[in-house]
Protein backbone atom coordinates (compact mmCIF):
# COMPACT_ATOMS: atom_id res chain seq x y z
CA UNK A 1 0.00 0.00 0.00
CA UNK A 2 1.40 3.21 -0.99
CA UNK A 3 1.79 6.45 1.69
CA UNK A 4 -0.26 8.69 -0.69
CA UNK A 5 -1.60 8.23 -4.23
CA UNK A 6 1.17 10.49 -6.33
CA UNK A 7 0.30 8.83 -9.17
CA UNK A 8 -3.26 9.63 -11.23
CA UNK A 9 -5.50 6.29 -12.27
CA UNK A 10 -4.99 8.30 -15.87
CA UNK A 11 -1.26 8.23 -15.37
CA UNK A 12 -1.58 4.49 -14.03
CA UNK A 13 -3.23 3.74 -17.31
CA UNK A 14 -0.93 5.55 -19.36
CA UNK A 15 1.97 3.97 -17.87
CA UNK A 16 0.07 0.24 -18.79
CA UNK A 17 0.52 1.36 -22.42
CA UNK A 18 4.29 2.99 -22.03
CA UNK A 19 7.08 1.90 -24.51
CA UNK A 20 10.63 2.44 -24.23
CA UNK A 21 12.47 4.61 -27.07
CA UNK A 22 15.44 6.21 -26.65
CA UNK A 23 18.78 7.55 -28.97
CA UNK A 24 22.07 7.03 -28.24
CA UNK A 25 24.46 8.40 -30.99
CA UNK A 26 27.98 9.00 -28.42
CA UNK A 27 30.57 7.07 -29.92
CA UNK A 28 31.76 6.51 -26.33
CA UNK A 29 28.64 5.40 -25.08
CA UNK A 30 27.95 3.01 -28.52
CA UNK A 31 31.40 1.82 -29.02
CA UNK A 32 33.40 1.57 -25.62
CA UNK A 33 30.81 1.85 -22.47
CA UNK A 34 28.28 -0.21 -23.97
CA UNK A 35 30.32 -3.39 -24.65
CA UNK A 36 32.31 -2.88 -21.68
CA UNK A 37 28.44 -2.91 -19.70
CA UNK A 38 27.56 -6.32 -21.65
CA UNK A 39 30.52 -7.62 -20.65
CA UNK A 40 29.85 -6.47 -16.58
CA UNK A 41 26.17 -7.46 -16.51
CA UNK A 42 27.42 -11.32 -17.41
CA UNK A 43 28.60 -11.54 -13.91
CA UNK A 44 26.14 -10.60 -12.47
CA UNK A 45 23.66 -12.99 -10.66
CA UNK A 46 20.18 -13.26 -12.78
CA UNK A 47 18.26 -13.19 -9.47
CA UNK A 48 19.37 -9.63 -8.77
CA UNK A 49 16.64 -6.99 -9.47
CA UNK A 50 17.94 -3.86 -11.97
CA UNK A 51 16.13 -1.62 -9.57
CA UNK A 52 18.74 -2.43 -6.70
CA UNK A 53 21.46 -2.41 -8.85
CA UNK A 54 19.96 1.45 -10.12
CA UNK A 55 19.91 1.84 -6.28
CA UNK A 56 23.06 1.12 -5.00
CA UNK A 57 24.83 3.02 -8.25
CA UNK A 58 23.40 5.90 -6.72
CA UNK A 59 24.22 5.30 -3.28
CA UNK A 60 27.88 5.29 -4.37
CA UNK A 61 27.63 9.18 -5.55
CA UNK A 62 25.71 9.67 -1.86
CA UNK A 63 28.83 8.28 -0.27
CA UNK A 64 30.88 10.63 -2.35
CA UNK A 65 29.09 13.61 -1.37
CA UNK A 66 29.08 12.54 2.20
CA UNK A 67 32.53 11.19 2.26
CA UNK A 68 34.01 15.08 0.91
CA UNK A 69 31.41 16.46 3.24
CA UNK A 70 33.39 15.34 6.00
CA UNK A 71 36.58 16.44 4.92
CA UNK A 72 35.63 19.55 3.15
CA UNK A 73 32.31 20.82 3.67
CA UNK A 74 32.48 24.34 2.91
CA UNK A 75 34.63 23.53 0.40
CA UNK A 76 37.60 25.46 1.31
CA UNK A 77 40.41 22.00 1.86
CA UNK A 78 41.72 22.88 -1.38
CA UNK A 79 42.70 26.01 -1.29
CA UNK A 80 46.13 27.34 -0.69
CA UNK A 81 47.07 27.74 3.21
CA UNK A 82 44.26 24.47 4.46
CA UNK A 83 44.68 21.03 5.24
CA UNK A 84 43.81 18.60 1.77
CA UNK A 85 41.48 16.30 1.28
CA UNK A 86 43.73 12.74 1.65
CA UNK A 87 44.78 11.10 -1.64
CA UNK A 88 42.98 7.96 -0.42
CA UNK A 89 39.56 9.87 -0.12
CA UNK A 90 40.25 10.34 -4.42
CA UNK A 91 40.76 7.15 -4.84
CA UNK A 92 38.03 6.28 -3.46
CA UNK A 93 35.88 9.24 -5.11
CA UNK A 94 37.05 7.96 -8.23
CA UNK A 95 36.29 4.04 -7.84
CA UNK A 96 32.79 5.22 -6.78
CA UNK A 97 31.75 7.97 -9.55
CA UNK A 98 32.91 4.95 -12.27
CA UNK A 99 31.20 2.19 -10.03
CA UNK A 100 28.16 4.33 -9.57
CA UNK A 101 28.60 5.15 -13.70
CA UNK A 102 28.80 1.07 -14.84
CA UNK A 103 25.55 0.37 -12.76
CA UNK A 104 23.80 3.06 -14.20
CA UNK A 105 24.59 1.32 -17.26
CA UNK A 106 24.37 -2.22 -16.92
CA UNK A 107 20.59 -2.25 -14.79
CA UNK A 108 18.66 -1.76 -17.82
CA UNK A 109 20.78 -4.76 -19.57
CA UNK A 110 20.08 -6.95 -16.68
CA UNK A 111 16.76 -5.94 -16.77
CA UNK A 112 16.55 -7.06 -20.74
CA UNK A 113 18.73 -9.97 -19.40
CA UNK A 114 16.06 -11.50 -16.47
CA UNK A 115 12.88 -10.16 -18.94
CA UNK A 116 11.96 -7.81 -15.74
CA UNK A 117 11.57 -4.63 -17.70
CA UNK A 118 9.04 -2.34 -16.60
CA UNK A 119 7.95 1.25 -16.74
CA UNK A 120 8.75 1.63 -12.83
CA UNK A 121 12.48 0.65 -13.28
CA UNK A 122 12.85 3.41 -15.78
CA UNK A 123 11.55 5.63 -13.56
CA UNK A 124 13.29 4.55 -10.73
CA UNK A 125 16.50 4.81 -12.63
CA UNK A 126 15.72 8.32 -14.17
CA UNK A 127 14.18 9.46 -11.13
CA UNK A 128 17.38 9.20 -8.92
CA UNK A 129 19.54 10.21 -12.14
CA UNK A 130 17.74 13.73 -11.71
CA UNK A 131 19.15 13.67 -7.56
CA UNK A 132 21.96 12.40 -8.59
CA UNK A 133 22.59 15.74 -10.36
CA UNK A 134 23.19 17.98 -7.27
CA UNK A 135 25.60 15.11 -5.64
CA UNK A 136 28.22 14.70 -8.37
CA UNK A 137 28.59 18.37 -9.08
CA UNK A 138 29.03 19.27 -5.38
CA UNK A 139 31.54 16.28 -5.06
CA UNK A 140 33.31 17.62 -8.46
CA UNK A 141 33.69 21.53 -6.71
CA UNK A 142 35.69 19.71 -3.68
CA UNK A 143 38.92 19.56 -6.53
CA UNK A 144 38.42 23.16 -7.32
CA UNK A 145 37.29 24.28 -3.92
CA UNK A 146 36.51 28.34 -3.59
CA UNK A 147 39.55 29.89 -2.86
CA UNK A 148 41.70 32.51 -4.99
CA UNK A 149 42.31 29.94 -7.80
CA UNK A 150 39.25 28.31 -7.52
CA UNK A 151 35.39 28.55 -8.14
CA UNK A 152 33.19 31.01 -5.93
CA UNK A 153 30.14 29.91 -4.71
CA UNK A 154 27.96 31.88 -6.92
CA UNK A 155 29.26 30.92 -9.94
CA UNK A 156 28.98 27.29 -8.51
CA UNK A 157 25.88 28.22 -7.92
CA UNK A 158 24.98 29.13 -11.82
CA UNK A 159 26.77 26.18 -13.10
CA UNK A 160 24.87 23.76 -10.87
CA UNK A 161 21.73 25.24 -12.54
CA UNK A 162 23.34 24.85 -15.76
CA UNK A 163 24.11 20.85 -15.33
CA UNK A 164 20.28 20.68 -13.49
CA UNK A 165 18.04 22.39 -16.70
CA UNK A 166 20.85 20.33 -19.37
CA UNK A 167 19.03 17.29 -17.65
CA UNK A 168 15.58 18.54 -17.28
CA UNK A 169 16.36 19.10 -21.19
CA UNK A 170 16.11 15.39 -22.35
CA UNK A 171 13.05 14.69 -20.13
CA UNK A 172 11.23 17.58 -21.87
CA UNK A 173 12.09 16.57 -25.48
CA UNK A 174 11.01 13.30 -24.82
CA UNK A 175 7.78 14.89 -22.89
CA UNK A 176 6.95 16.35 -26.36
CA UNK A 177 8.49 13.83 -28.91
CA UNK A 178 8.03 10.30 -27.48
CA UNK A 179 11.48 9.93 -27.81
CA UNK A 180 14.60 10.03 -25.54
CA UNK A 181 17.61 11.40 -27.28
CA UNK A 182 20.54 10.33 -24.70
CA UNK A 183 23.25 13.92 -24.13
CA UNK A 184 26.75 13.48 -25.42
CA UNK A 185 27.83 15.11 -21.76
CA UNK A 186 27.03 12.53 -19.62
CA UNK A 187 29.44 9.96 -20.45
CA UNK A 188 32.30 11.98 -21.34
CA UNK A 189 31.90 13.63 -18.18
CA UNK A 190 31.81 10.67 -15.90
CA UNK A 191 34.67 9.47 -17.12
CA UNK A 192 36.38 12.47 -17.27
CA UNK A 193 35.67 13.16 -13.77
CA UNK A 194 36.19 9.52 -12.68
CA UNK A 195 40.23 10.10 -14.28
CA UNK A 196 40.39 13.41 -12.38
CA UNK A 197 39.80 12.43 -9.13
CA UNK A 198 42.40 9.47 -9.51
CA UNK A 199 44.85 11.82 -11.00
CA UNK A 200 44.29 14.45 -8.15
CA UNK A 201 44.81 11.54 -5.64
CA UNK A 202 48.52 11.75 -7.76
CA UNK A 203 49.50 14.78 -7.77
CA UNK A 204 47.39 16.45 -5.78
CA UNK A 205 45.12 19.51 -5.64
CA UNK A 206 47.82 21.94 -6.19
CA UNK A 207 47.97 20.73 -9.73
CA UNK A 208 44.73 22.72 -10.88
CA UNK A 209 46.28 26.03 -9.14
CA UNK A 210 48.40 25.85 -12.52
CA UNK A 211 47.45 27.78 -15.92
CA UNK A 212 46.41 24.80 -18.57
CA UNK A 213 47.60 27.60 -21.04
CA UNK A 214 48.78 31.04 -20.46
CA UNK A 215 46.97 32.69 -18.06
CA UNK A 216 43.44 30.14 -18.71
CA UNK A 217 43.36 28.44 -15.56
CA UNK A 218 41.73 24.64 -15.11
CA UNK A 219 38.69 26.38 -13.04
CA UNK A 220 37.90 28.47 -16.03
CA UNK A 221 38.49 25.30 -18.57
CA UNK A 222 35.88 23.18 -16.09
CA UNK A 223 33.40 26.22 -16.27
CA UNK A 224 33.75 26.60 -20.22
CA UNK A 225 33.61 23.05 -21.15
CA UNK A 226 30.30 22.67 -18.64
CA UNK A 227 28.99 26.15 -20.33
CA UNK A 228 29.72 25.39 -24.07
CA UNK A 229 28.15 21.79 -24.02
CA UNK A 230 24.98 22.70 -22.30
CA UNK A 231 24.64 26.30 -24.64
CA UNK A 232 26.10 25.17 -27.81
CA UNK A 233 25.25 21.32 -27.82
CA UNK A 234 22.78 20.33 -25.22
CA UNK A 235 20.05 23.65 -25.82
CA UNK A 236 20.22 23.52 -29.43
CA UNK A 237 19.76 20.40 -29.95
CA UNK A 238 16.52 19.88 -27.93
CA UNK A 239 15.02 23.25 -29.35
CA UNK A 240 15.32 21.67 -32.85
CA UNK A 241 14.12 18.41 -31.88
CA UNK A 242 10.75 19.76 -30.55
CA UNK A 243 10.46 22.12 -32.82
CA UNK A 244 10.88 20.00 -35.37
CA UNK A 245 8.42 18.07 -33.93
CA UNK A 246 5.94 21.48 -33.48
CA UNK A 247 6.39 22.02 -37.48
CA UNK A 248 5.71 18.15 -38.19
CA UNK A 249 2.52 18.09 -36.55
CA UNK A 250 4.21 15.42 -34.26
CA UNK A 251 3.91 17.06 -30.75
CA UNK A 252 2.54 15.04 -28.61
CA UNK A 253 1.05 17.97 -26.61
CA UNK A 254 -0.93 20.47 -28.80
CA UNK A 255 0.45 23.75 -29.14
CA UNK A 256 4.06 25.90 -27.68
CA UNK A 257 2.33 26.83 -25.05
CA UNK A 258 1.93 23.02 -23.76
CA UNK A 259 5.07 22.28 -24.91
CA UNK A 260 6.67 24.67 -23.07
CA UNK A 261 4.57 24.41 -19.94
CA UNK A 262 7.26 22.03 -18.18
CA UNK A 263 9.48 24.74 -18.06
CA UNK A 264 7.26 26.55 -15.42
CA UNK A 265 7.92 25.36 -12.36
CA UNK A 266 11.68 24.85 -12.78
CA UNK A 267 12.11 28.58 -13.71
CA UNK A 268 10.28 29.74 -10.88
CA UNK A 269 12.27 27.31 -8.65
CA UNK A 270 15.60 29.14 -10.40
CA UNK A 271 13.85 32.43 -9.14
CA UNK A 272 13.28 31.73 -5.73
CA UNK A 273 16.42 30.33 -5.09
CA UNK A 274 18.42 33.20 -6.78
CA UNK A 275 16.58 35.41 -4.83
CA UNK A 276 17.46 34.24 -1.76
CA UNK A 277 20.84 34.03 -2.57
CA UNK A 278 20.92 37.65 -3.76
CA UNK A 279 18.92 39.68 -1.15
CA UNK A 280 20.15 37.31 1.66
CA UNK A 281 20.93 39.56 4.59
CA UNK A 282 23.66 37.35 5.81
CA UNK A 283 24.96 36.10 2.38
CA UNK A 284 23.69 32.85 3.19
CA UNK A 285 25.59 30.99 0.24
CA UNK A 286 28.56 31.89 1.55
CA UNK A 287 27.86 30.52 5.13
CA UNK A 288 26.35 27.29 3.78
CA UNK A 289 27.33 26.26 0.50
CA UNK A 290 26.93 22.82 0.41
CA UNK A 291 23.57 22.72 2.25
CA UNK A 292 21.78 25.48 -0.10
CA UNK A 293 23.24 23.47 -3.65
CA UNK A 294 21.73 20.38 -1.66
CA UNK A 295 18.81 21.89 -0.62
CA UNK A 296 18.19 23.21 -4.34
CA UNK A 297 19.18 20.31 -5.76
CA UNK A 298 16.57 18.41 -3.88
CA UNK A 299 13.59 20.17 -5.00
CA UNK A 300 14.49 20.66 -8.61
CA UNK A 301 14.65 16.61 -8.42
CA UNK A 302 11.35 16.51 -7.19
CA UNK A 303 10.17 19.14 -10.53
CA UNK A 304 11.90 16.66 -12.60
CA UNK A 305 10.67 13.28 -11.04
CA UNK A 306 6.60 14.72 -11.67
CA UNK A 307 7.66 15.70 -15.46
CA UNK A 308 8.97 12.09 -15.74
CA UNK A 309 5.99 10.79 -14.33
CA UNK A 310 3.92 12.79 -17.00
CA UNK A 311 6.44 12.07 -20.25
CA UNK A 312 6.42 8.58 -19.38
CA UNK A 313 2.69 8.32 -18.99
CA UNK A 314 1.55 10.73 -21.69
CA UNK A 315 -0.16 13.25 -19.59
CA UNK A 316 -0.28 16.71 -19.36
CA UNK A 317 2.33 18.33 -17.10
CA UNK A 318 0.94 20.32 -14.20
CA UNK A 319 2.28 24.19 -14.30
CA UNK A 320 3.31 24.43 -10.75
CA UNK A 321 4.75 22.61 -8.38
CA UNK A 322 2.96 22.14 -4.71
CA UNK A 323 6.72 22.48 -3.12
CA UNK A 324 6.73 26.53 -4.34
CA UNK A 325 4.47 27.79 -2.31
CA UNK A 326 6.27 26.71 1.00
CA UNK A 327 9.91 27.47 -0.30
CA UNK A 328 7.90 31.32 -1.52
CA UNK A 329 7.14 31.56 2.34
CA UNK A 330 10.98 30.52 3.39
CA UNK A 331 12.80 33.01 1.21
CA UNK A 332 9.81 35.69 2.41
CA UNK A 333 10.93 35.60 5.61
CA UNK A 334 14.28 34.96 5.08
CA UNK A 335 14.72 38.04 2.64
CA UNK A 336 12.60 40.17 5.37
CA UNK A 337 14.40 39.69 7.61
CA UNK A 338 11.26 38.21 9.89
CA UNK A 339 13.81 35.25 11.06
CA UNK A 340 17.06 36.53 11.82
CA UNK A 341 19.07 33.45 11.78
CA UNK A 342 18.96 32.38 8.11
CA UNK A 343 21.08 28.83 8.94
CA UNK A 344 18.72 27.30 10.99
CA UNK A 345 16.10 28.41 8.83
CA UNK A 346 17.98 26.56 5.72
CA UNK A 347 18.44 24.00 7.24
CA UNK A 348 14.73 23.48 8.60
CA UNK A 349 13.76 23.48 5.26
CA UNK A 350 15.99 21.29 3.34
CA UNK A 351 15.23 18.64 5.98
CA UNK A 352 12.06 19.38 5.13
CA UNK A 353 12.82 18.92 0.60
CA UNK A 354 14.75 16.22 1.26
CA UNK A 355 11.89 13.86 3.65
CA UNK A 356 9.40 15.65 0.77
CA UNK A 357 11.41 14.31 -1.68
CA UNK A 358 12.31 10.92 -0.26
CA UNK A 359 8.32 10.81 0.53
CA UNK A 360 7.12 10.96 -2.81
CA UNK A 361 9.95 8.63 -4.25
CA UNK A 362 8.53 6.07 -1.97
CA UNK A 363 4.70 6.43 -2.35
CA UNK A 364 5.32 6.37 -6.19
CA UNK A 365 7.21 3.27 -6.02
CA UNK A 366 4.87 1.57 -3.64
CA UNK A 367 2.14 2.49 -6.24
CA UNK A 368 3.54 1.30 -9.12
CA UNK A 369 4.56 -2.13 -7.98
CA UNK A 370 0.94 -2.35 -6.49
CA UNK A 371 -0.31 -1.91 -10.25
CA UNK A 372 2.17 -3.86 -11.68
CA UNK A 373 2.23 -6.52 -9.08
CA UNK A 374 6.00 -6.42 -8.76
CA UNK A 375 8.29 -5.89 -5.92
CA UNK A 376 10.87 -3.17 -6.66
CA UNK A 377 14.17 -4.75 -5.23
CA UNK A 378 13.30 -8.57 -5.85
CA UNK A 379 12.31 -10.31 -9.26
CA UNK A 380 10.17 -12.95 -7.07
CA UNK A 381 5.92 -12.32 -7.77
CA UNK A 382 3.74 -11.27 -4.93
CA UNK A 383 1.78 -13.59 -4.15
CA UNK A 384 -2.22 -11.92 -4.96
CA UNK A 385 -4.44 -14.27 -2.23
Amino acid sequence: MALYDYVTQEQLAGFDKYKYSAVDTNPLSVYVMHPFWNCVVKFLPTWLAPNLITFTGFMFLVLNFLMLAFYDFDFTASSAGHEHVPSCVWVAAGIFNFLAYTLDGVDGKQARRTNSSTPLGELFDHGLDSWACVFFVATVYSIFGRGESGVSVIILYYILWVVLFSFILSHWEKYNTGILFLPWGYDVSQVTISLVYLVTAVVGVETWYQPVIWNLLYRDLFTFMIMACSFTVTLPMSLYNVLKAHRSNTLKHSGLYEAFLPFLSPVLLFVLSTTWVIFSPSNILDLQPRIYYLMVGTAFANVTCKLIVCQMSNTRCQPLSWMLLPMTVMVLLAVTGVVTNETMLLYVWTAAVVLAHIHYGISVVQQLSGHFNIFAFSLKKPNRD
